[in-house]
């Protein structure tokens, strides 16, 4: 996207932590962006910058952009820690295991349809 946008064209993004990873790259893709003329929408977070180099708009992607870096950063260490619970209690994620009585006890479809040669279609 960020080497077909033109200038005079405006990209519209969902939200700030669908455009970047962490607020460093937010701020160097907007800034990249808006000094070739092109400009930026965020739909969720209701801003638009448009390349006016003022303190009130950096102030705002600056902000912004840690928000919504915190948040993301806070999904992915309850996600963890989900997991890491699962895995205590001996669930892991993932597919559920079935029977096959060839095989001897549980063990996941795929893996057991592709050890096996068995049909999912019965």
């Amino acid at each position: 996207m960020q080497s077909f946008v033109r200038e005079g064209d405006t990209v519209f993004c969902h939200s700030m932590d669908r455009l970047a990873r962490n607020l460093d790259d937010l701020r160097r893709i907007v800034l990249g962006l808006t000094e070739r003329g092109v400009h930026i929408v965020f739909v969720k977070e209701n801003l638009t910058f448009t390349g006016e180099d003022s303190p009130m708009s950096n102030l705002l992607l600056s902000v912004m952009g840690a928000f919504a870096q915190f948040e993301k950063e806070l999904i992915r260490e309850r996600q963890r820690e989900g997991i890491a619970i699962a895995r205590r209690e001996g669930k892991l994620p993932g597919q559920e295991a079935v029977s096959d009585t060839r095989a001897g006890g549980r063990v996941a479809p795929a893996s057991c349809r592709r050890r096996l040669e068995v049909c999912a279609c019965s």
